[in-house]
């Protein structure tokens, strides 16, 4: 056995290694040129709901993908009920609440044996859209509410897939962030926000991980359908990042499949039934699509269908077992700990009656609705599974509430009964799976008024009450003062009821921390006013300021801010450092500091890094995430952490030269355990060493010259010419009138001058400004 072991890891490492070395592009470029105008127009498309096209007669071989943001969905067709059975991870939004990458990294391992061993080559995921809003029907299949966060768990994710001879594809590019009206809807968003916020996940993924595929979504972005927007397949996503992979389109999502292979979408899923194929081929005849367009779009399908094939591999047997305390393993990290007074948690071997109540506790909700439903392997529910650990103490159960979430007198009569008799009382409630899914987004941040009565009426009965809530995203808590403890176990997976015990009982110490916030009312949230927009249009008014990013700005104090979370133990934070204190933002920035667990039992933190920038003409966010590391620590154990900072840590994007841009200035470094509990300051002043070409023109503000390399002399050709005048102000009133004036002036484009001045101000002096605004 071991011997067939060794030689099954012998011919995947020979595998991978090849398909790491060969020259893909290549061998498809000979591969096209041999090919009829019919044959590559077939490559633009499925052959079935899940697999490519094949050209036999060149040995072109077909690939198979699925769904799989958290576990494996294969199925024949749309048969979902008999797809395969799989290991069933936490999904995403609980998966970025672990903010481990390295565990991150191991699902992702995991995900790919399991594809391997079903002759699967691409799996689809991650999902790293923005949480725009807690309402997002979708939200428990994304990362977070953060760019910076979704990023690195998603370039974990990716490398760990993608390192076991398995592609991905990343989704949904881009701005996908409501499900009400999804393939029609167009998502409006200005260029800086696309940047700061919608952009970057997808960009750091595609940089340090290079997913095989990206999927686009089906929304339009600023009008045009993502699957036909030029702007965000080849200029931003092929040609600034260097995407070396091809575009699928989400399944339907095509809108005129010739004008998607102008812009860069490669690959139209499912299978048209040949459609589209023909006005593909039409197209090239009439001249409206150049035929070395369609060649470029196919060779690169055809490279990632070469390599996924050459990266299969026979005899792979999944250790099911072994799978499930993985997932059990991610579950343990995932769960946040919110509250936790007079710490009653967790359970102490001195408690001997328990009583447990809610139906989420035998039958638990452990995934989504939708795409990314995966038929387990096994499921693991919290109340077993405390049997198991709480030895010497005995449990009663009471349901509680019925499967979609209602109570009546009897139900509720039952559970105050058990709570009563006991000395702890777990409540597990959250949200059933029709209030969040696929397809639709959820009405309101409410539970199901059957949980939140239960909630209220056992907590009147019993003071020591700890609620474990399953759920995808964020939800309003009107008992939240009435009870002890909250555990947010998320969307844990088959194991994740395992896990909610590993940390009920202290088996495993939690260290999860919030991916997003969580919000005390709907109406303290960004989009409250239109979310989900019902005109086909959703105007993303509130810019870069989704998330923490508003409630800082707005100083709304949130339920639960984001990064949050407790511990068994206390940390404490000190010694902050920089290499350091002013620097070019060339330069390599160095930030160290000191961690220390200060309690009595090992536990992780996860040290957050933020930026703030002290005095900025730019709107700018209080602070941004842009670091973090999750560290073990024993009792009293004191370890290092440090941050390497670059460049892109201090810049904003700025519209007038369409770039990153910092401005020279002093920037705070903020380091602590939340975005709300940031004890380590540390500032640097930062000159900028990069100038950013403007184009300065006729309709340029006044006040917009101050930034040209001749600004001085600038200002005074503009404030002469405008008042005629060559006296410099030197009294105070004169400074003051001068003052006035620039003031009156700063919002005026400079052509407007020559029309105010009275003709002091003439198109020969409007002219020669520009020209010196323009000389560098």
């Amino acid at each position: 056995m071991k011997n067939k072991l060794l030689l099954i890891m012998g011919i995947f490492i020979s595998v991978t290694a090849f398909a790491q070395t060969t020259d893909y592009r290549e061998k498809a470029k000979k591969l096209v040129s041999q090919m009829t105008l019919e044959e590559k127009a077939s490559l633009c498309s499925g052959e079935t709901a899940w697999s490519t096209q094949a050209i036999p007669r060149l040995g072109i071989p077909s690939i198979f993908m699925t769904d799989g943001p958290h576990g494996l969905r294969k199925a024949e067709g749309f048969d979902f009920a008999n797809s395969v059975p799989a290991t069933c991870f936490p999904t995403a939004s609980a998966l970025a609440s672990s903010w481990n990458t390295a565990l991150a990294q191991k699902m992702g391992e995991a995900l790919a044996i399991e594809s391997q061993a079903n002759d699967v080559q691409i799996l689809l995921g991650p999902g790293v859209n923005m949480k725009r809003s807690p309402l997002g029907g979708r939200n428990f299949e994304y990362f977070s509410e953060d760019p910076i966060l979704a990023g690195k768990i998603a370039t974990a994710f990716i490398n760990g897939v993608q390192s076991q001879g398995v592609g991905t594809s990343m989704k949904h590019f881009a701005a996908n962030n409501q499900e009400f009206e999804r393939m029609s809807n167009s998502s409006n968003v200005d260029e800086r926000t696309l940047n700061e916020i919608y952009f970057p996940a997808f960009e750091m993924a595609v940089k340090e991980a290079q997913p095989w595929t990206v999927m686009c979504s089906y929304n339009k972005l600023n009008g045009i359908y993502a699957s036909e927007n030029k702007y965000l397949l080849d200029d931003v996503l092929k040609k600034k990042w260097g995407f070396k992979g091809f575009v699928v389109s989400d399944w339907g999502a095509v809108n005129d499949r010739p004008l998607g292979v102008q812009a860069g979408l490669n690959l139209e899923m499912p299978s048209s039934g040949g459609l589209n194929n023909k006005k593909i081929i039409e197209a090239v005849k009439s001249g409206a699509l150049a035929e070395a367009t369609l060649d470029q779009i196919v060779i690169e399908t055809l490279a990632v269908t070469l390599k996924a094939k050459d990266s299969h591999k026979n005899g792979i047997v999944v250790d099911k077992q072994k799978h499930n305390a993985l997932a059990r393993q991610v579950s343990g990290e995932c769960i946040v700990l919110l509250k936790n007074e007079n710490n009653i948690l967790p359970l102490t071997t001195s408690v001997k009656k328990i009583a447990i109540v809610g139906a989420f506790a035998k039958t638990p909700r452990y995934q989504g609705s939708g795409s990314s439903q995966v038929k387990p392997t096994q499921v693991e529910n919290a109340f077993d599974e405390l049997q198991k650990l709480s030895k010497g103490a005995s449990l009663t159960y009471a349901a509680g509430y019925t499967p979609e979430g209602a109570t009546n007198e009897t139900l509720i009569a039952e559970a105050v009964k058990n709570a009563k008799d006991a000395e702890t009382v777990l409540v597990f409630a959250g949200l059933p799976g029709i209030y969040e899914s696929e397809g639709y987004d959820r009405a309101n941040m409410d539970m199901p008024e059957g949980h939140n009565k239960l909630i209220e009426a056992v907590a009147k009965a019993n003071k020591n009450v700890v609620v474990v809530l399953m759920n995808g995203a964020a939800v309003s808590m009107p008992w939240k003062k009435d009870v002890l403890a909250i555990v947010e176990a998320y969307l844990g997976g088959q194991a994740g009821g395992g896990a909610i015990a590993d940390v009920l009982t202290g088996k495993v110490n939690p260290s999860g921390k919030l991916s997003e916030t969580f919000p005390m009312r709907l109406e303290d949230t960004p989009t409250a006013i239109d979310f989900p927009s019902k005109d086909s249009n959703a105007n993303y008014g509130e810019g870069i300021y989704i998330g923490y990013r508003y409630y800082d700005k707005k100083k709304i104090e949130p339920n639960f801010p984001f990064g949050y979370g407790l511990s068994y133990t206390t940390f404490s934070y000190s010694d902050i450092q920089s290499n350091t204190v002013s620097a070019k933002d060339t330069d390599d920035i160095i930030i160290s500091l000191k961690v220390k667990n200060t309690g009595k039992v090992a536990g992780k933190e996860v040290v957050e890094l933020y930026v703030h920038e002290q005095a900025t003409e730019t709107s700018r966010p209080e602070n941004e995430l842009k670091h973090f590391e999750k560290i073990a620590l024993n009792p009293g154990e004191e370890k290092t952490v440090s941050f390497h900072l670059t460049s892109r840590d201090f810049a904003y994007y700025s519209i007038a030269s369409h770039d990153w841009t910092i401005k020279s200035g002093k920037f705070d470094i903020r380091v602590g355990a939340s975005s709300r509990d940031l004890p380590l300051q540390q500032t640097i002043d930062i000159q900028s060493t990069k100038m950013n070409k403007i184009v300065y023109t006729r309709n340029t503000l006044f006040k917009e010259f101050k930034n040209a390399p001749n600004s001085e002399s600038i200002y005074e050709q503009i404030t002469k010419g405008f008042t005629g005048g060559n006296k410099k102000a030197v009294t105070e009133e004169e400074k003051k009138a001068e003052a006035f004036m620039q003031a009156m002036l700063a919002d005026m484009p400079i052509s407007k001058f020559t029309v105010m001045s009275g003709g002091k101000f003439t198109e020969e002096n409007l002219q020669a400004v520009l020209k010196s605004a323009n000389s560098n």
